[in-house]
């Protein structure tokens, strides 16, 4: 069931009575995580698109607070002086005290404020600190653990942080703090412990305790109402950190999750039913024509076919216009992202497609970083043989421009015979020798460390997916994040994504699920499931999700084996649409995006998509079901895109704003008399 969106001001010790309604101008907001101008994970993307939006909303009163990280802050941050009055005494104070406070505007989109706590410079006060911790919330914190070690730190300084900012101000404060995750809930636990006059907001984007239990491979849904938390928690030697994130969803005034599924979790696991849930969102820039992006997927889709043709050297016997690219991204984490399902799904797709004498090729992409050492010798040399190749193409195509020039100089046809002569030939037939290759194309682009030992490699052993001539699906695992200074495949992650035809993320535990959300507002269709809270949030909001490029796998109510053979059954139906047929989804895939823009999300509920009206996107729901179709029928079918997004603007329900507040209002925090 859909959560109530109430929101919960029982307790809120420290502070005095407010009216209803309050100016957002005489409010100050401070939005505290450990991600802030420090690039670790997804909550870091989650700030990063949101700042712009937040800046717009709350203007000079909103505040970034994170930890220094000197490699960060010289690439991201512009140091100055305290805009405000009140957060200049504040650092001087602090300074002044022993700790190292720096202020400064974050280079990103909105430019806003961020004050930098250096957690190391007051290292010599965690003993301290810990003893106070354990003396007044009775949650000790072992030596060892450098994580838990750094949020005592972290947690101790933006307590000091609000508490000096309530003493500095001249008249009472409305402050708000919001709070991310378990590193940084510590501050929200001591503000209440000190009862400071600040509204707290706690968000777990997802629970310690559920991330462990699915990394250990346990029927984790379907027993979260029997688990001894505590008795799991110290298992795992986890239990301090726990206790920490426990408290913080206890403590906080307004506790929120990014997701349906995770609410449910958070519930059980952190014995507090979330009182609102917050979906994650992106920074959505649409083209003003639609063909645009779709000129940016062919421009990235010939540059992964350029890499594909290098990796493939010497047993390239399939037809790049007849291949679809799919990929999986993400953390190293084998079950819970869904890399076993999907290898295992590519192993069945790979029978269907060879027993239907199928001409589609299939590569499935898998980025997810692990150890290694260095590039494969042989996958760097596939690309050197196609430069040599091209080089070689060059230089004959300029020989036999030359003397086609010069016979039509002299008003003469040429004489094809003698355009390329023997020296021409002998260059050619070296470099076609270049390409021979006695082995199979390597599956791992890079040198393992544990090769023996890792989980994707030894799979793809188990089903045999070895890239041979008689395998139309194709694996190719770069175990490294990509990058446009990469000497083997020189794109950034967006032109990757952007240049592959879908995205399969069959994840066990996603709280949310940033991979197929970037993938829908660039226009690539992709696979979900409905335990993740991409998924959900896309079911709730979309009559049938799979219209529109968003296939969602259903791996809550179903067994391993169904659930394989459903993603088996997605990525063949995707296998069989012509060109055409995905050009048509791509374009319902991207007019999604509104769905996941900050601007939507913060401000209106109840946008519901419908079913398209007009031509079937799939072969699982067009006439031509027969995976031998010719082009020539889909280009008898009727279809006009622009005539298609207008049925659709015409049938979507508009959001549900709001009740009109003040511009400059901000929820929960009243004025005072």
């Amino acid at each position: 069931m859909p959560l109530a969106r109430s929101l919960s001001f029982t307790s809120l010790s420290g502070l005095e009575e407010w009216d209803e309604e309050f100016d957002r101008e005489d409010a100050v907001l401070f939005e505290i995580a450990w991600e802030v101008a420090n690039k670790v994970g997804g909550i870091y993307t989650v700030i990063q698109t949101k700042a712009r939006l937040t800046c717009e909303e709350w203007g000079e009163n909103y505040f970034l607070v994170g930890p220094y990280m000197e490699s960060s802050v010289r690439t991201q941050v512009e140091l100055i002086e305290p805009c405000n009055a009140t957060l200049r005494r504040t650092i001087d104070k602090m300074n002044s005290s022993g700790c190292k406070v720096y202020f400064g505007r974050w280079l990103i989109e909105g430019s806003p404020y961020v004050i930098l706590l250096d957690v190391g410079f007051t290292a010599w006060s965690l003993d301290r600190w810990k003893s106070e911790l354990w003396e007044n919330c009775g949650i000790g914190v072992p030596w060892f653990d450098r994580e838990a070690n750094d949020a005592v730190l972290f947690g101790f300084l933006t307590a000091w942080l609000l508490g000096e900012v309530c003493t500095q101000c001249d008249e009472p404060p409305h402050i708000v703090a919001h709070f991310h995750e378990w590193l940084a809930g510590l501050g929200l636990v001591l503000c209440r412990q000190r009862q400071l006059p600040v509204a707290t907001i706690f968000t777990t984007h997802a629970t310690l305790l559920g991330r462990y239990l699915c990394a250990g491979n346990v029927d984790f849904y379907n027993n979260l109402a029997e688990f001894n938390v505590d008795k799991e928690a110290g298992d795992r030697q986890i239990y301090h950190r726990y206790c920490l994130e426990r408290a913080a969803a206890r403590c906080a005034h307004v506790f929120t999750t990014v997701s349906q599924i995770t609410a449910i979790e958070a519930e059980h696991l952190l014995k507090r039913k979330p009182d609102i849930v917050t979906p994650n969102g992106l920074n959505v820039k649409k083209f003003s024509a639609m063909h645009e992006f779709q000129n940016l997927h062919a421009q990235s889709k010939a540059r992964i076919q350029e890499f594909v043709r290098g990796h493939f050297y010497g047993h390239l016997d399939f037809n790049l216009d007849k291949t679809v690219f799919l990929f999986i991204a993400g953390r190293y984490e084998f079950s819970n992202k869904g890399a076993d399902i999907f290898l295992e799904a590519l192993a069945r797709l790979n029978y269907l497609l060879r027993v239907n004498h199928s001409d589609v090729t299939v590569i499935a992409f898998f980025i997810m970083p692990a150890r290694t050492n260095n590039f494969n010798v042989e996958t760097l040399k596939g690309q050197a043989v196609r430069k040599q190749l091209w080089d070689t193409a060059q230089t004959v195509k300029e020989r036999f421009g030359k003397k086609l020039y010069e016979s039509l100089l002299v008003g003469q046809l040429p004489d094809v015979s003698k355009m390329l002569d023997k020296e021409d030939f002998t260059m050619m037939k070296r470099a076609i020798f270049a390409t021979q290759r006695q082995c199979l194309p390597p599956v791992c682009s890079h040198n393992m460390l544990e090769d023996s030992s890792d989980p994707i490699l030894n799979c793809i052993r188990r089903i045999g997916l070895f890239n041979t001539a008689q395998d139309r699906v194709k694996v190719i695992f770069h175990p490294e994040f990509l990058s446009s200074t990469s000497p083997l495949l020189p794109m950034d992650y967006e032109e990757f994504v952007r240049g592959c035809h879908l995205g399969v993320f069959p994840s066990y535990y996603e709280p949310w699920g940033y991979t197929p959300a970037e993938c829908t507002v660039m226009g690539i269709p992709s696979v979900s499931t409905n335990l993740s809270g991409f998924g959900c949030f896309m079911e709730e909001h979309i009559a049938d999700p799979s219209a529109y490029g968003i296939y969602i796998l259903d791996r809550r109510f179903r067994g391993v084996d169904e659930s394989c053979n459903q993603l088996t059954s997605f990525l063949f139906q995707f296998c069989q649409q012509s060109r055409r047929q995905r050009i048509i989804q791509r374009n319902r895939t991207e007019r999604l995006s509104d769905l996941l823009d900050w601007r939507y999300l913060g401000r209106a509920t109840g946008f519901r998509y419908p079913r398209p009206a007009s031509v079937p996107p799939s072969p699982a729901h067009s006439l031509h079901s027969s995976p031998h179709h010719s082009e020539a029928e889909d280009e008898e079918e009727p279809y006009d895109e622009d005539l298609e997004a207008e049925k659709d603007r015409v049938n979507i329900r508009q959001p549900f704003n709001m009740p009109n507040r003040n511009k400059n209002q901000t929820v929960g925090l009243p004025e005072k008399n």
